[in-house]
């Protein structure tokens, strides 16, 4: 891709905004599906918040992110890059500072204040750990999930790993028992914008819900009467999160900054089936991805096509929906374009900046878009995607199984197609040779590094 876009582009939305630099949130829902939510489609699910969020800046339909799974994907929302060079490939890896730069050490010697609320899942080592990767403050939890209300991992694996406990304020370990996490990273949220007002500032808000376990106070719960248990339970999760997005913005507005603020909201990934997510020890059904195939882990276009949504309501007009293609990864370039930062030199970013895309209305700068995990790889390149040993992992015994015989090459024309239904690649062989040399050249220059 390239190190960064030029930084002419929003130049004429910084005129007359005062010498103030704009603030940055990224907000990440983790595990939701594709379209649960009201703004993207969901009949039966009430997130008011998010659409008014949505309704105030640009709508994504052709998000992605740069991983199916936990980890990898918000390794690339931190770090502007792909997996492959970021080093945080699969869930356990740990980010390392001494070779990756987070948005936050990007924008704190520009003057900004920086807070990581929420999951890190990038490591839970002394040099790992969100203070050690450039964010002043730090309030959540180091691993892939914990309970809402005791905030503790208790998923043990194969390796022997215990039960412990996983709440941290910076580097000292706290207890707040009984108290819903979901509530809690929002209140810290307004807190650090609260303190935070005299100077520009970065919030990283990583929310755990939908995430496993499932678990939300009565009150959301009571909202959708209507739904079937597992679902019902799920909606009440988003609904924490949707009301905790509406005290952020409210916040924002009593401290006159919403209008000087870019806020991004996405997904990590697509929804689960995971059996710890589900009922009585079966699949779990209550995140949709439709009309998308597959799930969480899956490279075909349910396990990595998430809602995104991009507000600067000071600069960019609302009511937008765009379709061009863009990526998790380009979330940093987009941060620092706005801010008017540079990265390091020869500091190597894959992302690029969407708000040429959002200003002006430009075209995607993404030629293609490639991704490998757990043995599957894949490329998009406009309406073409090209998935190599593809899985589903849908709600079968044999959805972790790769795709085998003809179906192990698949190629899908996304426009015609985007459920991924139907194999080409006997129809246009010339389209899966082209993909598949793209696809080979992007894996070989991480190969190379």
């Amino acid at each position: 891709m390239a190190s960064m876009p030029a930084m002419g582009a929003v130049a004429a939305a910084q005129s007359g905004a005062g010498s103030r630099k704009p603030n940055v949130i990224v907000i990440v829902a983790d595990d939701l599906g594709c379209t649960d939510l009201g703004c993207f489609g969901a009949g039966d699910l009430k997130t008011p918040h998010l659409d008014e969020l949505a309704k105030s800046g640009v709508k994504w339909t052709s998000w992605y992110s740069n991983a199916p799974v936990c980890a990898p994907a918000r390794g690339s929302i931190l770090t502007g890059r792909y997996p492959q060079r970021h080093g945080v490939v699969q869930n356990g890896r740990e980010l390392d500072p001494a070779k990756q730069k987070t948005l936050a050490a990007l924008l704190k010697p520009a003057g900004y204040a920086t807070a990581c609320i929420g999951k890190w899942h990038q490591g839970h080592a002394e040099n790992t750990v969100p203070n050690a990767h450039g964010f002043d403050y730090f309030y959540g939890f180091h691993s892939g999930c914990v309970d809402f209300y005791s905030h503790r991992y208790y998923w043990g694996d194969a390796g022997g790993t215990v039960n412990y406990h996983d709440l941290w304020r910076n580097r000292t370990e706290i207890f707040e028992d009984g108290q819903y996490l979901t509530e809690r990273i929002t209140a810290e949220t307004k807190g650090f914008l609260e303190r935070s007002a005299g100077k520009p500032f970065f919030a990283y808000v990583a929310y755990n819900a939908p995430h496993y376990p499932m678990h939300a106070p009565a009150k959301y719960v009571e909202r959708f009467a209507g739904l079937e248990p597992e679902r019902r339970t799920y909606a009440a999760m988003i609904a924490a999160v949707d009301d905790g997005v509406g005290e952020i913005r409210a916040t924002l507005r009593r401290l006159g900054q919403l209008e000087n603020t870019l806020i991004v909201f996405a997904g990590d990934n697509g929804a689960t089936t995971e059996k710890r997510a589900g009922l009585n020890q079966q699949f779990a059904t209550a995140g949709q991805n439709g009309p998308y195939r597959g799930f969480k882990f899956s490279l075909f276009d349910g396990g990595m096509h998430v809602p995104a949504i991009v507000s600067w309501p000071g600069k960019i007009r609302g009511g937008q929906v765009n379709a061009e293609i863009a990526m998790s990864m380009d979330i940093v370039p987009t941060a620092l374009e706005a801010a008017g930062v540079k990265a390091p030199e020869g500091y190597q970013i894959d992302g690029w900046s969407v708000l040429p895309m959002a200003l002006s209305g430009a075209k995607s700068p993404h030629d293609h878009i490639a991704w490998a995990s757990a043995g599957q790889q894949a490329l998009r390149r406009g309406e073409w995607k090209l998935v190599l040993g593809g899985k589903v992992f849908g709600r079968s015994a044999d959805g972790g199984k790769a795709l085998a015989g003809e179906d192990a090459v698949w190629l899908s024309n996304l426009v015609q197609d985007p459920g991924e239904t139907k194999n080409l690649r006997r129809q246009h062989p010339e389209i899966v040779d082209q993909l598949s040399t793209l696809l080979e050249q992007w894996r070989r220059r991480f190969d190379a590094e």
